[in-house]
This record gives structure tokens, C-alpha cells and sequence, in this order.
């Protein structure tokens, strides 16, 4: 049985940055993605937890508001610059239709490495990095067609501790495990030519 573990705490620190050979290279080619076992990054939209690869990871940066862009799409809340390299910021509570929340002392910018552009993503909160292993992922739900659900690739369950006498399952941590390179790519983002 593989173990789950809390790793390194993740505020303001670099994380190596790279492909897997092996994880998405492009748009799904027939049906959905499935998550794979490896190190998730999680963090908080809402009352939701989700995980995203941590190989797209960059680096994660306190909010600063953005430069704003003429007719940009509402949920591109526009650009900074970042060591010389400018960045769009995607607000990913927009994006997903969650209830919009205000800006505060939590609220990151989740810096992405994706098909080699910087992508920024505004979530509320950063939690931890968890390694899933394949015991630990279940298959995305099927939902019905008027719910996106093609950039979900599984669910996580991470067990919280020891059963409770009284009740006879531990309790558990659920996590949607998100397609984040296949969400920020997406044609209607306009963020990276699929040419």
C-alpha cells in the first residue's frame, strides 16, 4: 500500500519545473485525461479543494493586481511582469463559474509552465503538496452536458486520521484533481496557439 504524505510547506518557494513524457502532451486525443499516481499541488476555489500536477507548477506568488486588458475575457484579469517575462492572469473562481470571492491575505497566484508559456492562476488559497498514489484516485464522475467536466481527471481521496470508535470510516480529504495544462489551453482562453 502506498502511503500519503504532507510534504515541503509551499509559500513562496520555486518548484522545479518540467514535462512528464508520460502525463498530457496536447489535447486528449479520444475522451478525457485520467489522473495519474504523483505529487499534487493542492489549493482552495471556494468551499472546493482541487490538486493540480506539481511538475506544471512554477512558482507561487502572493496577489498583486494586474494590468488590465482591453476586451479581454472576463476571467483574464490581465497581465504583470514577471523577471521580464509578462503574464497573463487567469482567475480560475471566474473561469470555473465558482461564486467570486474577494482579495485578500490568502489569495495566490499559482505561476504554470504551460506548453513553455507563463500562465498565472488566481486561486484563494494554497494548502499543500500530496503524493496520490493510484489506490488513493478514483475516475472523474460523469456529470451531465451542460457541467464542463472535461478537465476533471479524477477524484483524490487522502484519509484524515484513524477511524473514530463511533463511527467505522475514517474520515476523508477529497480533492478534485484538475487537467490544468488542458484548461489553460483550451481554445476559448486564447492563451496558447495550437497551431
Amino acid at each position: 500500500m502506498e502511503t500519503i504524505t504532507d510534504t515541503h510547506p509551499v509559500a513562496h518557494h520555486e518548484v522545479a519545473s518540467g514535462a512528464r513524457a508520460d502525463f498530457i502532451n496536447g489535447a486528449p486525443a479520444v475522451g478525457k485525461p485520467a489522473a495519474r499516481s504523483g505529487e499534487y499541488l493542492t489549493f482552495r476555489l471556494g468551499g472546493e479543494e482541487y490538486g493540480i500536477d506539481i511538475l506544471r507548477v512554477q512558482e507561487i506568488r502572493s496577489y498583486e493586481p494586474p494590468t488590465r486588458i482591453a476586451n479581454a475575457p472576463h476571467f483574464i484579469k490581465g497581465v504583470v511582469n514577471l523577471r521580464g517575462v509578462i503574464v497573463p492572469i487567469v482567475d480560475l473562481r471566474l473561469k470555473l463559474g465558482c461564486d467570486s470571492a474577494a482579495y485578500n491575505d490568502l489569495t495566490v497566484v499559482i505561476v504554470l509552465n504551460v506548453r513553455g508559456r507563463v500562465i498565472g492562476a488566481v486561486v484563494d488559497s494554497v494548502s499543500d503538496v500530496l503524493e496520490l498514489g493510484a489506490a488513493h484516485i478514483k475516475p472523474a464522475p460523469e456529470l451531465a452536458s451542460s457541467i464542463d467536466a472535461g478537465f476533471i481527471t479524477g477524484i483524490g481521496s487522502v484519509p484524515q486520521g484513524p477511524a473514530k470508535d463511533d463511527d467505522s470510516k475514517a474520515k476523508e480529504r477529497m480533492l478534485i484533481l484538475m487537467d490544468i495544462e488542458g484548461l489553460m489551453s483550451a481554445a476559448d482562453m486564447g492563451l496558447i496557439d495550437l497551431r
